[in-house]
């Protein structure tokens, strides 16, 4: 089936409402098990995108890396936040993503009067405009965008990482679940770089008693559609 690419509508429906500028958010690493979680943040007018511009997921590891230097120079300007593992273990996925999202606001060089975030949930919320679009990582250019600069980025910091843990094959799965990557943990359980209330650690019994367990109410350990267990 064709990819169909993405458009500016949603962004031209909040300008008729009077949102000027309009900024585009997309996560990565919210299902990963080592790294931090990333929200890229892109504003890119109504120019007409760069050809083959589509959500990263689709896109092969080539192609997103070529265009990345594109759409840098191409966007009205862009920003990227993080929260780290640790962060991720404390708060919760959904505070995680917020304190991301938030970082990645406010290091741009404009104030936003609209987000366009993807999804269907709003984990950003106010004081910000927020219209959540599902698969707006392939509909909305400026999503799009965010989403192939958040992902080189990640993908990029997580084989930089990985050169000093050469075992969990970091460069190759940037901290998702893969074989490589479950049998090192197995082997010699979680690094620095590992997000220690996560599930998998339920099906590690040489390294279960590493698990941080949350005191506080939240999202962060849990919910199946943020994490992937082992699978054992």
């Amino acid at each position: 089936m064709p990819i169909v690419p993405p458009t500016h509508s949603v962004e031209r429906s909040l300008r008729r409402a009077g949102a000027k500028i309009v900024v585009g958010l997309d996560e990565v690493g919210r299902g990963a098990w080592a790294g931090p979680v990333t929200v890229g943040a892109a504003v890119t007018g109504l120019r007409r995108a760069p050809e083959g511009l589509t959500d990263s997921k689709l896109l092969t590891e080539l192609r997103r890396r070529a265009l990345a230097p594109v759409l840098a120079d191409w966007v009205t300007a862009y920003a990227l936040g993080q929260a780290s593992p640790q962060e991720c273990d404390e708060l919760g996925m959904t505070a995680a993503l917020r304190l991301a999202a938030v970082r990645a606001l406010e290091a741009l060089p404009v104030e936003p009067d609209a987000v366009i975030l993807d999804g269907k949930h709003d984990y950003l919320g106010g004081p910000w405009r927020v219209r959540t679009v599902i698969k707006g990582d392939q509909s909305c250019i400026c999503v799009s965008a965010a989403s192939v600069l958040a992902k080189v980025h990640r993908d990029g910091l997580m084989a930089e990482l990985g050169e000093g843990f050469p075992e969990y094959g970091f460069a190759d799965n940037a901290g998702y679940p893969s074989p490589v990557h479950r049998a090192a943990l197995e082997e010699l359980g979680p690094t620095e770089h590992h997000r220690l209330s996560w599930a998998y650690l339920d099906a590690l019994p040489k390294w279960r008693h590493l698990k941080r367990v949350r005191e506080v109410a939240g999202d962060g350990r849990g919910s199946a559609d943020e994490q992937l267990t082992l699978g054992f």
